[in-house]
């Protein structure tokens, strides 16, 4: 019962999310708009993550299953992008060099912060 409860918050927070983007007629779509509504809930506490643990841990740990959608619509449409593979794939490279760059500076900046707070403190 306990997973169906974090399940209705979750899903009630993407709802809400959804109506928002379709309401106001944003580009940016409902479930982005939810996630950083959860977001904003879990940082200011009005959820604690105990409220939403278990459903967030069985999604992540199903996680690959939620790409294979994804990766049957991009076979099935092979033909349409096979012009544009290899700057695809470019993309991709590029994308994937700029996550991890960033992701690694942001991890440095947070443990140098953090660091200075025990020196202080």
């Amino acid at each position: 019962m306990k997973i169906f409860r974090e399940a209705i918050i979750v899903l009630s927070i993407y709802l809400i999310g959804e109506l928002i983007s379709k309401g106001f007629s944003l580009s940016l779509p409902g479930n982005i708009i939810g996630m950083i509504m959860l977001l904003i809930l879990l940082c200011t506490k009005v959820i604690k993550v105990e409220k939403i643990e278990n459903i967030s841990t069985f999604f992540l740990d199903h996680l690959s299953f939620f790409f294979i959608p994804a990766g049957v619509a991009l076979i099935s449409s092979f033909d349409s992008i096979k012009d544009s593979l290899v700057y695809i794939l470019i993309l991709c490279i590029i994308t994937t060099a700029i996550v991890i760059i960033s992701t690694g500076l942001i991890v440095q900046f947070i443990i140098k912060i953090k660091s200075n707070k025990i020196k202080k403190g």
